[in-house]
C-alpha cells in the first residue's frame, strides 16, 4: 500500500480565504519532492499542483525614523497659517514657508499686513494745529509783503494794539461786559430748550403744543425778530439777552428731541416690566440715553451765543467787543476788528473745548472712535 504524502497548498481559485494549519497526524512533506516553477510534485502520483510564489524575506527598514514635530506645526518647522509669532501679534511680512516635495523646494508669498480701519492715536493738543498753522501763515505772508498792511495787518501789530487796549482799560470792559450778556442768554436758552425737549419728547400732548411752534420759531430768522423785540422790551439788555436765548435754545431742543425720540422702546418696555416710576424711568433711562445728542445741540448753542452777540453788541450799544469793534470800523482801525474778531474766536473755542471735555467725562462709557 501506498503511503501518499499530501501538502497544504492554496488554490488560486480559492485566493482570500484564509490557510489551514495541517491536522494532527498528517505527515510532513518529503525533502525529496521535486519543486520546479512554483509547482510541487506528489511523490505517488507524480501529479503536481501549483503552488503560490513564496513571500519574500522580510527586510530591516534601514531608513531613519522621521522627526517627531512639535504639535501645532507643519513638515516644514512653521506654525500653521492663521498663527503669530509669541508676543508680537502681527506676521512679519517678510516671513517665507518652505517645504520640500520631490526634491523641490518652493516658496509660498509672504503674507500682507492688515491695516487697522480705526483713525488710532489722538494727537497732543490736535486742535491747536490748525489754528497755529494759520497764524504761520498770515505772519509769514505779512513779511514777504503778500498782504496790505491797511487791510490785513500783521499778527504782531495787531498784538501790539492788543496790549495797547488792555493797558487803557478799554479791553477788559468789553471782555467782561459781553461775558456776562453771552452767560445770561445762554443760560436762558439751555434751560429752555431742555425744559420744552423734555416736555415734547415724553409726552404726545407736549409734542403737539410744542415742536410744532419750535419748528415756526426755526424757520423764522433770528435776527429779523430784532426790531420787534425793542419794541417790545426796549434798547437795553434785556432784549439781547432775549435774543441769544433764542439763538441758543433751538438747536438744544431739535438735538435733544431727536434723541429722546430714537430711544430704543424695548427700554421701555424693560422699564415697565420691571416697574419702574416715571421719575426713575427719566433719570436711569431717558437721561443716558439722550445725553449723545444734548451734548451736539450743547456745542451748537455755545457757538450760537457768541456769533448772535457780535450782531447783537453793534446795535444800540454803549459797551462790549461788538461795540468795540464798530467804533473801529468809523476810523478805520483794521487793526482793533481783528483784535475783536481773535477774541471771539478763542472764546469760541476755550467753550467748545469745555463742553467736549465735559462730554468725554460724562460719556466715558462708550467706545467711540473719537475715543
Amino acid at each position: 500500500m501506498t503511503t501518499r504524502t499530501t501538502t497544504t497548498t492554496t488554490d488560486r481559485s480559492s485566493a482570500g480565504a484564509p490557510p489551514s494549519s495541517p491536522p494532527a497526524g498528517t505527515a510532513l512533506p518529503s525533502p525529496s519532492a521535486a519543486v520546479t516553477d512554483d509547482t510541487v510534485t506528489d511523490a505517488a502520483t507524480g501529479t503536481g499542483t501549483e503552488s503560490p510564489p513564496a513571500a519574500a524575506p522580510a527586510v530591516p527598514d534601514k531608513t531613519e525614523p522621521a522627526e517627531t514635530a512639535p504639535a501645532g506645526t507643519d513638515r516644514a518647522g512653521t506654525a500653521p497659517a492663521g498663527t503669530e509669532a509669541a508676543g508680537t501679534g502681527t506676521l512679519e511680512a517678510d516671513a517665507v514657508d518652505e517645504a520640500t516635495s520631490g526634491g523641490r523646494r518652493f516658496r509660498r508669498a509672504p503674507r500682507a499686513r492688515r491695516r487697522g480701519l480705526a483713525p488710532g492715536k489722538r494727537l497732543p493738543a490736535s486742535r491747536l494745529i490748525g489754528p497755529a498753522l494759520f497764524l504761520a501763515l498770515w505772519a509769514v505772508a505779512s513779511a514777504a509783503g503778500q498782504l496790505d498792511p491797511g487791510a490785513i495787518p500783521a499778527p504782531w501789530t495787531v498784538l501790539k494794539t492788543t496790549g495797547h487796549l488792555w493797558t487803557d482799560g478799554t479791553l477788559p470792559t468789553d471782555v467782561l461786559t459781553s461775558l456776562e450778556r453771552a452767560g445770561y442768554g445762554f443760560a436762558f436758552g439751555l434751560t429752555a430748550g431742555v425744559l420744552l425737549a423734555l416736555a415734547s419728547g415724553l409726552s404726545r400732548v407736549g409734542e403737539a403744543l410744542i415742536d410744532g411752534t419750535v419748528q415756526l420759531n426755526r424757520a423764522i430768522p433770528t435776527l429779523g425778530l430784532i426790531p420787534l423785540f425793542i419794541l417790545w422790551l426796549g434798547i437795553g439788555e434785556t432784549f439781547k439777552i432775549a435774543i441769544i436765548a433764542i439763538v441758543v435754545y433751538i438747536p438744544i431742543y431739535l438735538n435733544l428731541h431727536s434723541a429722546l425720540s430714537g430711544i430704543d422702546h424695548r427700554f421701555v418696555e424693560l422699564a415697565e416690566v420691571q416697574g419702574l416710576s416715571r421719575l426713575r424711568f427719566v433719570r436711569e433711562i431717558v437721561i443716558p440715553g439722550a445725553l449723545p445728542g444734548f451734548f451736539v445741540g450743547l456745542r451748537l448753542g455755545v457757538t450760537g451765543s457768541w456769533l448772535s452777540l457780535v450782531v447783537l453788541e453793534q446795535i444800540n450799544a454803549t459797551s462790549g467787543l461788538g461795540y468795540m469793534m464798530f467804533q473801529a470800523q468809523n476810523y478805520g482801525r483794521t487793526d482793533i476788528i481783528l483784535v475783536g474778531l481773535l477774541i471771539y474766536g478763542i472764546f469760541g473755542l476755550i467753550s467748545d473745548s469745555a463742553v467736549r471735555l465735559i462730554e468725554r467725562k460724562v460719556l466715558s462709557w462708550r467706545r467711540t472712535l473719537s475715543s
